[in-house]
């Protein structure tokens, strides 16, 4: 696959979307929000559009159709008005292998025209994989917004479990759609979400060069492996590396999620029984007792109860490294701590809810700081609990169309999208009433 392009493109594009960030309008935005008080999202979103049409650096018509955008994520598979807009996407489930390695996937492609896009789609750990219900509406509305969109079935992610495999799996993924789209001057991303973060990031910057993704989108992500774990067991977290610990009590769900998922990897086949009715009896009921199963486990099944029952958050290190050594290595090779990421795509957005009860949104800060200079925008909003878009307030709304923005901006950094651009300028400027200026030597023809 011819590499493009992209690199200046894309640098030029998220500055625009830098300056569309601007706090010079705040005070104009802040009035029109008086307005809109206790709306919902999508509401919000357009009574702030006159205020950050203002920016003139701004792609009027790329603002509108982030608004849609957000209405429709924040719709799911009610009606908005992207779905009245355009037409229903293509939803085509194909098969693909890359070396022996046989994968299934869905593909999702705009409903006319050709997409200015490619996107690598990871979905986080859920039963129903790419038949989720949310993944399939947000997949769609990339779809419609002019994305054509791979979303591959990962059965290790249906049983709710990461492992070192998955870096491998994204990848193959990515050379498929480096294989299957050929030369092309549309840009190549991947979008991540949740504990999906890790391994996508690695495989995107293991990827070769032929197939490597322009740009990078995580949503809910981790950085430091051991940081996630010492939350979601204890529900402390630092902002900062060797800041004070802060305290947010976690949700108990992903501590034992974590106990359920990783019970295979014991070896005694009474002790993984046992984990799995431990987890299942607190994921039901989060109060139930368990010391009863917690009797007679074997020192592997031991080192997971000790880890998830503890409190401290300065014994994480400690217990982790007794975990059973195949469970201790996936979570290395999962860590992005310390890496070099320097091979890691060239324009990196990372989107987090600061509520977030699984993984604390000091990780996603700690990833944009670990990147190269320059190369992640970083968008915290208060209410996005878990990778899923929630009520928020006027900052949430803007913060949210700023991210929905700067993803635009990156599709049309391609050679292709360019041209799309500009029309897309146009339009939306015609729809806001600026008029063209005139063609040179156009007004002294008309005095004469």
């Amino acid at each position: 696959m011819q590499r493009r392009r992209g690199g200046n493109g894309a640098a030029a594009a998220l500055a625009g979307a830098r300056v569309c960030s601007d706090m010079g309008v705040m005070r104009r935005i802040a009035s029109r929000w008086a307005t809109a008080r206790g709306r919902p999202v999508g509401a919000v979103l357009l009574a702030l559009l006159p205020a950050l049409l203002a920016l003139g650096a701004c792609a009027p018509g790329r603002l509108g159709e982030a608004r849609m955008i957000l209405e429709d994520v924040a719709a799911g598979p009610g009606p908005s008005r992207l779905k009245t807009a355009t037409p229903a996407p293509e939803r085509r489930p194909l098969s693909f292998a890359v070396e022996g390695r046989r994968y299934d996937a869905d593909l999702y492609r705009p409903g006319a025209g050709r997409p200015e896009a490619v996107l690598l789609l990871v979905p986080g750990l859920a039963p129903a994989g790419r038949d989720d219900p949310r993944l399939v509406a947000f997949a769609s509305t990339l779809a419609r917004a002019r994305f054509a969109v791979l979303v591959p079935d990962l059965p290790s992610f249906r049983a709710l479990r990461v492992s070192a495999a998955n870096i491998r799996q994204v990848a193959d993924a990515l050379t498929f759609l480096g294989r299957a789209h050929g030369p092309r001057p549309e840009p190549t991303g991947v979008i991540a979400i949740s504990y999906a973060v890790g391994p996508a990031l690695l495989a995107a910057r293991a990827a070769d060069p032929g197939t490597r993704a322009d740009f990078f989108v995580g949503i809910g992500g981790y950085y430091d492996i051991e940081a996630a774990i010492t939350f979601f067991t204890t529900g402390h977290y630092r902002e900062t590396p060797g800041g004070p610990w802060r305290y947010r009590p976690p949700n108990a769900y992903g501590k034992w999620l974590f106990v359920e998922s990783n019970a295979g990897r014991i070896a005694d086949r009474g002790d993984r029984a046992a984990l799995i009715a431990m987890a299942r009896r607190r994921r039901a009921d989060p109060a139930a007792e368990v010391a009863d199963l917690a009797v007679g486990l074997g020192a592997e099944a031991r080192a997971v109860y000790r880890l998830v029952t503890n409190r401290d958050p300065e014994r994480v290190p400690a217990l982790i490294d007794a975990l059973p050594a195949g469970l201790r290595a996936d979570l290395r090779a999962l860590d992005l701590e310390g890496r070099d990421l320097r091979r890691a795509p060239t324009r990196v957005v990372l989107l987090h809810g600061r509520d977030d009860p699984i993984v604390p949104a000091s990780e996603s800060a700690r990833l944009a700081a670990a990147l190269p200079e320059g190369r992640a925008r970083l968008y915290l909003v208060d209410n996005l609990f878990h990778a899923e878009l929630g009520p928020g307030g006027w900052r949430d709304a803007l913060t949210l169309w700023r991210a929905a923005y700067a993803l635009l901006a990156l599709r049309d950094a391609g050679q292709a999208g360019s041209v799309r651009a500009r029309a897309s300028v146009a339009r939306g400027k015609r729809e806001a009433g600026v008029r063209p200026a005139p063609r040179p030597g156009a007004r002294r023809r008309a005095r004469e």
